[in-house]
């Protein structure tokens, strides 16, 4: 179930990614056996392509990644993390409605 539009993140390219970052980040930590995740995916790919060149929109897989999902302490999935200039700014858990990842969004826009 990976994603057309989003960054696909890992262990070696999350720092590099996230930290060089001039634009908000949102980072959709998942899992494929999530149902909940499976039904946010679709929501993760409208706002990259909603947000192109405004905000990076990244995706973990935290089965393949769980280093990151210790790192940011994710320990219900899907959790949604918002990063401006590399610190995580806002945070979403569960699957929500787009609206609240466009609210969230418009804060650091």
């Amino acid at each position: 179930m990976a994603s057309e539009k989003a960054t696909i993140l890992t262990n070696e390219t999350f720092d590099e990614v996230i930290g060089n970052s001039d634009i908000p980040c949102l980072v959709d930590f998942w899992a494929e056996w999530c149902g909940p995740c499976r039904m946010l995916g679709p929501v993760i790919d409208e706002l990259a392509e909603d947000y192109d060149g405004e905000v990076k929109v990244c995706k973990v897989n935290i089965d393949e990644q769980s280093e990151l999902a210790m790192r940011f302490k994710v320990m219900t999935i899907p959790t949604v993390l918002l990063f401006k200039n590399g610190e995580v700014v806002d945070k979403s858990v569960g699957a929500v409605p787009k609206s609240n990842f466009v609210t969230m969004i418009g804060k650091y826009l």
